[in-house]
């Protein structure tokens, strides 16, 4: 499917981070079975999972809670995705059916291996279906470079088709472990937050197929939802 899929212009991060606890609280809803639910870091998000953690009408006993990317970094520090998560989400109330963090021990390589495992047992299954999804949503970022989840630019991870999981040891200050492509485009439904004029060329060229945000291919519909400074005048240009 085009990575351009749908976008809502929203006023602020705050607007954006409200719409986007919304929409993740109405995909949960009325789940039977293990609703599979990736998450971003980012300033953001972070303001979306408190605004979850205060409601009191989700089925959390049914929602398990992965990790789009995580820096490798004890689970306790300061850049901790995990950390954060648990600090914004699960202090404040939500008690998910499972919560897997992506192991910062060993190597890079090694915990890349054991996240990929962790995916493969949740799944029941080696090998990625089409019609069968890893995810039922799956939230993401957009850097100012174009990167999403930890799909660095120039970098080995975006040639990877074949492997769920991947250490990016470079890039950055430290090294990252990422879900990659086939991973990622494996979900029911992906929703991109973007606020910030710094991301309003990458949002305009990741939602024109560039960048390693826009090499996406999802499987299944794309939300973006983006504030006023990202989506620059109205929707001139952009094609909404």
């Amino acid at each position: 499917m085009d990575i351009a899929g749908d976008i809502e212009i929203l006023k602020d991060p705050a607007a954006v981070a409200a719409r986007a606890a919304t929409v993740i609280a109405e995909a949960m809803q009325g789940c039977v079975t293990p609703f599979r639910l990736a998450l971003s870091g980012g300033s953001t998000p972070r303001e979306a999972y408190k605004l979850l953690a205060a409601r009191n009408d989700l089925p959390w006993s049914c929602i398990e809670l992965f990790f789009g990317d995580e820096r490798f970094v004890p689970h306790d520090h300061r850049d901790s995705n995990y950390r954060m998560v648990r600090e914004s989400l699960l202090t404040r109330g939500a008690a998910p059916r499972g919560l897997f963090a992506v192991p910062t021990d060993g190597t890079p390589q090694q915990a890349a291996d054991a996240y990929e495992e962790i995916l493969r047992q949740q799944y029941g299954a080696s090998n990625l279906e089409l019609g069968m999804p890893l995810f039922d949503l799956v939230l993401l970022g957009l850097g100012e470079d174009g990167h999403t989840a930890s799909l660095l630019p120039d970098q080995p991870v975006l040639g990877e088709r074949k492997r769920w999981v991947a250490a990016v040891p470079e890039g950055r200050g430290e090294p990252r472990i990422t879900l990659t492509y086939p991973a990622l485009e494996s979900s029911r439904r992906i929703v991109i937050l973007v606020t910030g004029a710094a991301r309003r060329d990458a949002l305009a060229q990741a939602r024109g197929g560039a960048l390693p945000a826009g090499a996406l291919r999802p499987e299944g519909k794309v939300l973006w939802l983006a504030d006023e400074a990202a989506a620059g005048e109205t929707d001139q240009g952009y094609g909404f």
